[in-house]
């Protein structure tokens, strides 16, 4: 079980403040992000691309010196927010696949991608997922040939059966999923089923708890908040023990998007997950 952080964790310090949420005021830049993790000796990260200074060489071998000095694996997240768009976006593939590069400078072989996103949920799904599939079959053949791993997002967009259907259909060992817990639920999946459901295809895990707000609107997508891990509904223990067994081998990244306001901030909701995780991995290796 390694333990991870996601960047988006932080988006409000990186300048992305949703409308119902208060600007912390001061900004991060992936430096401070970075040197955070390896302070609290977490095993990775996951790094947005939306939020990196720049995609210059010299600026991405910079940000892996600091994960060497801190033994940190990470994989790169490209898509926020919109990603693919259910497939009509076609410009933007070129630009996901730019980002087989960053993968390489930064020494992971997994990219996030973003198929669709929560504000097509209610539009048609089939004609998304046949564009999407039509889009990712020469997609994920130039991935192959670079070995990248296209790992795409539960975005609260698809169904986990929806998901699944896709990465039967195209069938390679490159193309599988990022399993976004929070979503999963939100979207009326079971986590712990859709882990034991879709082992075969995770390559990458947003790891998230979330918690119905009092007096929410359940059509609100954020109605289910993100708590410290721990702290929600999802049945975290045996959530772990699906990914265990299913031979799950990549970063536990910790996702915050909207904070459920029964934490004060990112910062102490975050804390408070990582030591709650490694008392779950200190149990899972009695």
């Amino acid at each position: 079980m390694k333990i991870g952080i996601d960047s988006y964790c932080f988006h409000r310090y990186f300048g992305e403040v949703y409308d119902n949420q208060r600007d912390p005021g001061k900004r991060l830049t992936y430096e401070d992000f970075l040197n955070r993790a390896v302070e609290l000796k977490v095993d990775g990260v996951s790094l947005e691309t939306c939020f990196f200074a720049s995609l210059d060489e010299d600026y991405l071998k910079s940000l892996k010196g600091i994960m060497d000095r801190g033994n940190l694996e990470c994989i790169v997240a490209w898509g926020h927010p919109a990603g693919l768009e259910g497939g009509e976006n076609i410009a933007a593939v070129a630009d996901m696949e730019a980002h087989f590069r960053t993968c390489e400078i930064l020494g992971t072989d997994v990219l996030r991608m973003v198929g669709s996103h929560y504000g097509l949920r209610n539009t048609p799904h089939r004609p998304q997922m046949d564009r999407l599939i039509k889009l990712m079959r020469e997609s994920v053949k130039r991935a192959e040939d670079r070995g990248i791993k296209l790992a795409m997002e539960n975005h609260f967009d698809f169904t986990c059966d929806e998901m699944l259907e896709m990465f039967e259909t195209i069938d390679s060992p490159c193309f599988g999923m990022t399993l976004d817990t929070g979503n999963a639920l939100r979207y009326g999946d079971d986590p712990v089923q859709a882990a034991k459901k879709l082992s075969k295809y995770l390559h990458a895990l947003h790891f998230k708890d979330v918690a119905p707000l009092p007096g929410g609107n359940p059509d609100d997508w954020f109605y289910y908040a993100c708590t410290a891990i721990g702290d929600g509904v999802i049945d975290v223990p045996a959530l772990c023990q699906a990914l265990d067994d299913s031979g799950y081998d990549g970063i536990y990244a910790v996702e915050f998007d909207y904070l459920h306001p029964m934490h004060e901030n990112e910062e102490i909701a975050l804390t408070r997950s990582i030591d709650y995780m490694k008392k779950i991995k200190a149990g899972m290796a009695l």
